[in-house]
């Protein structure tokens, strides 16, 4: 027969019990007294994005220590711990991170006052003309809820649009006649997962810079692939959980911010865009990175600030010589680790320099 635990005194079953933090309670099951508070803490961290360094546990009172087992600690079946977590510890979209930048623009449902913008936008014939001459079309803050007309109207002749921190939804089938479009900047709006003509966007062969920041997205579609001439690409803010594995077609990328995002493991085909300069992957739910990372010679910085990591792929310092800025702010990799493991001196004699914990 299972023993069982009574009135805090252990006599070998597994217990059960909650934590609370920020309001809400967390149940946690068959624990086995021999489990360390350091592993209390690890069990905890992916459903409190508050990484184990800054996790502060209090059961009845007393602060509990991460080599000491539950026993020894005298939590009980039922006990209920008190989480608080250190400022400045969270990993992925956790509470301390800033928030996105407020749109400027107004949200109020005038249709009389909607109406004068559009006819505004639509009238303003030097405008369209200088848009054609430049090939700029620069429509940031205008509060708009849709991609006017006249957009459309400039067909090849338009190479860059700017149309951040306005209220659009949707990125119609109309955008693939922008036969020559080599940057779009569609920042802060309302676009959702379905609401991209992605048929339409990857025809465009011209396009080397696309950014989707502070939208909606959770997903990206395996379409991203077609893009093959993107240099640049952001997509931070949003609500992505992984990147498609179709992100290794774009060789020629050179810039990746997924940052502030919900991603947990990142393709190994990552290693495959053999272009990357700069990639910014912060503040989001990583545990680990493949060993593709080392495929990225290029490399010169690499962002990886609150996440969950406790290592980094081995054929990282090995392999991207050119990497000089490395920052690993609010993550589990301590300069000690560092220092042990990876900031060994290299094949060409030289100590990586600037890695920041």
């Amino acid at each position: 027969m299972e023993s069982s635990v009574t009135g805090g005194e252990y006599t070998g079953a597994n217990i059960s019990l909650s934590v609370k933090f920020s309001g809400r309670t967390i149940p946690i099951t068959n624990l086995s007294p021999d489990s360390t508070i350091k592993d209390l803490k690890s069990l905890l961290q992916p459903l409190t994005n508050v990484l184990p360094r800054g996790q502060k546990l209090i059961c009845k009172g007393k602060l509990l220590v991460d080599g000491m087992t539950l026993k020894e600690s005298e939590v009980a079946n039922g006990s209920r711990i008190m989480l608080m977590a250190s400022q400045g510890l969270h990993q992925g979209d956790g509470p301390i991170l800033k928030q996105a930048p407020t749109r400027p623009i107004s949200r109020a449902n005038n249709a009389t006052t909607l109406g004068k913008e559009k006819t505004e936008v639509s009238v303003d014939k030097n405008r369209l003309d200088r848009w054609k001459a430049t090939g700029v079309i620069g429509l940031r803050d205008y509060n708009l809820r849709a991609i006017p007309d006249e957009v459309w109207a400039c067909g090849a002749s338009a190479r860059v649009i700017e149309l951040s921190n306005n209220a659009i939804p949707v990125v119609p089938a109309k955008i693939g006649c922008l036969s020559s479009l080599q940057k779009l900047f569609l920042s802060a709006n309302d676009i959702l997962d379905n609401s991209i003509n992605w048929e339409a966007l990857v025809s465009l062969k011209f396009l080397t810079v696309l950014s989707l920041d502070q939208n909606h997205l959770t997903t990206l579609p395996p379409a991203l692939g077609l893009l093959t001439s993107l240099k640049q690409f952001h997509v931070a803010n949003n609500k992505l959980s992984s990147l498609p594995n179709e992100i290794g077609l774009l060789t020629k990328l050179e810039v990746l911010k997924v940052n502030n995002n919900r991603i947990s493991t990142m393709p190994t085909c990552i290693g495959d865009c053999i272009g990357l300069i700069e990639i910014d992957v912060s503040s989001n739910l990583l545990s680990e990175l493949p060993e593709t990372f080392g495929n990225l010679h290029n490399l010169k910085s690499v962002c990886l600030s609150n996440n969950g990591l406790k290592s980094l792929p081995s054929t990282l310092f090995k392999k991207c010589l050119q990497l000089t800025t490395l920052d690993l702010h609010n993550t589990e990799i301590t300069m000690d680790v560092l220092r042990q493991q990876y900031l060994h001196r290299r094949k060409d004699g030289k100590v990586l320099m600037n890695a920041v914990a």
